[in-house]
């Protein structure tokens, strides 16, 4: 089966691909608001999927480009997404079209924010790299070991630190 979005609610529609040949032209209808778009089968050269791209980005070993990772496993519906971090603030959130985060998590957990909490990565005097996580005033909470970060306050985590945003647990991976 294979999900695609409505360009105007982004609302999934699935299908069998398998009843289509490559190259097929497709015509969906979205059930939410009704638009009209078509696909066409097969691979897209014009954009890689997010999975290779974020493979894609893990993969380049560059001293200036690589400041780790974050891998989210979302607990109720399986769905496992790595995604890298840049120097600076990484804000973090349910992915919604508009919304200005920097690191969007794909999801339907309605327990995750738009804008649920954010990873600042710097340099400390030894020049390694320094991981601090802070809750953005989210409904549901941030969690390390289970701990919750209060809204005003920030907190040092390492390489396969484990913390929970709504029902999705996140993974730290440093560089």
């Amino acid at each position: 089966m294979k999900r695609v979005r409505c360009p105007k609610c982004d609302h999934y529609i699935t299908f069998d691909e398998t009843n289509y040949a490559a190259g097929q032209s497709l015509v969906f209808q979205c059930d939410q608001c009704g638009k009209q778009f078509g696909i066409r089968m097969g691979v897209s050269k014009l954009r890689q999927t997010q999975k290779e791209e974020n493979k894609d980005a893990l993969s380049m070993q560059s001293p200036s480009g690589e400041y780790g990772s974050i891998i989210v496993i979302e607990n109720v519906f399986h769905f496992k997404q790595v995604l890298p971090l840049k120097m600076g603030e990484n804000t973090i959130g349910r992915y919604q079209k508009g919304n200005p985060i920097t690191t969007p998590i794909e999801t339907v957990d309605p327990s995750v924010d738009l804008l649920h909490c954010a990873i600042n990565v710097s340099r400390d005097k030894q020049g390694r790299l320094r991981y601090t996580l802070r809750d953005t005033n989210s409904n549901t909470g941030t969690f390390v070991d289970n701990v919750e970060i209060p809204p005003r306050e920030r907190r040092i985590i390492e390489d396969g630190q484990l913390f929970t945003i709504g029902a999705t647990s996140i993974i730290l991976r440093g560089a």
